[in-house]
């Protein structure tokens, strides 16, 4: 018996014990973020599924596991044996764990999870689901901590500033912003959950998390004082003594529940329920008054201001210059010796590193070959890595985190000859992503209202994609950070206004199953335009700076616009990099940045 089905077998016993009938487990922390420590990795320790996103639910006959598409191939592989089974949309009629539940348990039944890590927004959702059941729910329930005996202990990195030629603002001009919101929607306290939100307030970051520079950690804003949850060793002397001239008091990480329930009844307390835990919600004081809506740091800090919009320009020629040495080491060693998808993204990840301020990639790097770029985001593991071929659609995706901000950024390159409909399906995603970036458009627009204008040319010939547009980028901090985001509607950050200073990707694609994947993706920077007498219009500047692969472009497919559009682009790519290149790599890159003729 594997240990996955040994862990399983005693789950299942404690179950039995406290009389539960199904037990939840999602792959989340007590912040509810993208990316978790391995404390918290329960999913991995459970069932030997270690992709970033999944939930499990368990009764005494079943064990499924729910994760999104990009997963399926590597989730099949390693639930092998573990006693759970892949839960496809096709076995389970509904792509929500939550359907599953419903149709499934009965009347009387007993519903346990760990309150800390489900968001009072999903534990709602299951009770919804479930009203007029008869059913017993207990979201204190902790089964694992006993179970898990050979656990990774809570990350224990150290603070440090992120100093203000970085980030453009004194953390004290940053609380005295969220204050004076606080004030005009006459809020007393507000709960920061997610890490990220307090790094940028105070102008620290850390590494307690892959990817993102963040210190786990909680906050509350109050009128006077700053309450910082957190251990105390991670705060250097210096810092701390900083914090406390400016009423900033570091309280241990586990006191915030216990001090959360001591507010006053009478106060009014702001948070945001996708990201808040059930057990801390649950530790409110009845009687104050809950405000529910995105944190006031969200969205302060989607609008980057003029030191960092500066460093953003910066931080784009080292990001180009580390991808613009990767794609030449490329094509030069190609056919001379082997490649695989994870040996490549590593290499990537060496030639970024030579940046400088260069913290670490900003996701796990995608490199993905012929079938492997039809899955969106698939991402290579030992199981699906797959060596680079002679021809064919090679997608990477990837970015960086450097002390000066945040990149992510997509090219699509042909290994080999393309064929004329891989070369015509770059063409129409091309012509969707350069329709995005020449975008005008008024003040008060929405990001799903910007949507179309990626997927026009791929509509107008029958195809899509089904992801969104683009994302916002944090600054570093998350390369995933709303609310700005431009997709079709359904999410909540696309019905947010695109203001000036915001970061999004843009990134439309076209995937073929069993096939390949195209997708070109460049990060677009708001800014004001004309105003005239019928309002202000904002237009987008497009800030990553790579080489956009030719030999995949079928010219009669691009007009005038767009054609001037990719010429003067690349010109700037050859301006802004040159100075930092080999005279091999130079001409290397002049040619690869020549202006197409029609």
């Amino acid at each position: 018996m594997s240990s996955f089905m040994e862990n399983l077998t005693l789950l299942r016993g404690i179950m039995k014990e406290k009389r539960i009938d199904a037990y939840i487990i999602p792959s989340s922390d007590p912040h509810l973020g993208e990316y978790i420590p391995d404390h918290w990795r329960i999913i991995a320790w459970l069932t030997g599924f270690t992709g970033s996103s999944a939930t499990v639910v368990i009764t005494d006959t079943f064990a499924g596991l729910w994760t999104d598409s990009r997963y399926f191939i590597q989730a099949e592989v390693q639930l092998s044996g573990s006693g759970f089974v892949l839960m496809k949309p096709v076995l389970s009629e509904k792509k929500d764990f939550i359907g599953w539940i419903t149709d499934n348990i009965t009347s009387g039944s007993k519903i346990a999870l760990d309150g800390r890590i489900f968001s009072i927004e999903q534990t709602r959702r299951v009770t919804k689901s479930l009203e007029g059941k008869n059913i017993l729910f207990d979201f204190d329930c902790d089964l694992i901590s006993g179970l898990w005996t050979d656990r990774p202990p809570m990350p224990n990195s150290p603070a440090f500033d992120h100093s203000v030629r970085f980030c453009g603002k004194e953390r004290t001009i940053k609380i005295d912003e969220i204050r004076n919101q606080m004030k005009l929607k006459e809020i007393d306290y507000h709960l920061l959950t997610s890490p990220d939100d307090i790094m940028w307030m105070l102008n620290i970051r850390g590494s307690d998390i892959n990817y993102s520079p963040l210190l786990i950690s909680f906050a509350i804003v109050g009128e006077e004082q700053v309450l910082f949850f957190t251990d105390e060793s991670k705060i250097p002397l210096k810092l701390a003594s900083e914090f406390d001239k400016f009423e900033i008091v570091i309280l241990p990480y586990e006191e915030t529940a216990g001090l959360l329930s001591t507010l006053s009844p009478d106060s009014t307390i702001l948070l945001n329920p996708s990201t808040t835990s059930t057990s801390l919600f649950n530790t409110i004081p009845r009687g104050m008054k809950i405000i529910e809506e995105i944190t006031i740091p969200t969205r302060l800090k989607a609008v980057k201001n003029r030191v960092e919009i500066d460093n953003i320009g910066n931080v784009m020629v080292k990001d180009g210059i580390a991808l613009t040495k990767f794609f030449f080491w490329l094509e030069q060693k190609s056919g001379s010796e082997p490649f695989s998808e994870l040996t490549l993204g590593e290499r990537l990840n060496s030639f970024r590193s030579e940046g400088e301020n260069y913290l670490g990639p900003s996701f796990s790097t995608i490199v993905a070959f012929n079938e492997h770029g039809a899955l969106p985001h698939y991402s290579a593991t030992k199981e699906s890595d797959i060596q680079i071929g002679a021809s064919g659609i090679l997608l990477i995706d990837s970015g960086g985190q450097y002390l000066d901000g945040t990149t992510d950024i997509t090219r699509t390159i042909s290994i080999g000859r393309p064929t004329d409909v891989q070369k015509r399906d770059f063409s129409l995603v091309l012509k969707g992503m350069i329709n995005l970036a020449l975008a005008k458009f008024s003040t008060g627009t929405k990001g799903f209202q910007l949507d179309l204008l990626a997927r026009k040319a791929l509509w107008e010939n029958g195809l899509n994609y089904g992801h969104g547009t683009g994302h916002g980028v944090g600054f570093c901090l998350n390369v995933h950070e709303g609310p700005q985001n431009i997709g079709q509607g359904g999410g909540r950050d696309s019905k947010t206004v695109i203001e000036p200073g915001m970061l999004i990707s843009d990134e439309p694609a076209i995937y073929r199953e069993g096939e390949y994947g195209i997708r070109i993706e460049n990060l677009i920077l708001c800014f004001e335009d004309e105003e005239t007498e019928f309002g202000q219009f904002l237009k987008f500047d497009t800030v990553s700076l790579c080489y956009i692969d030719k030999s995949l472009i079928d010219i009669s497919l691009l007009d005038q616009k767009e054609i001037g559009w990719l010429n003067s682009y690349h010109a700037e790519v050859y301006e802004k990099l040159s100075p930092y290149l080999t005279n091999t790599e130079l001409l290397w890159l002049r040619k690869k940045t020549e202006p197409i003729r029609e």
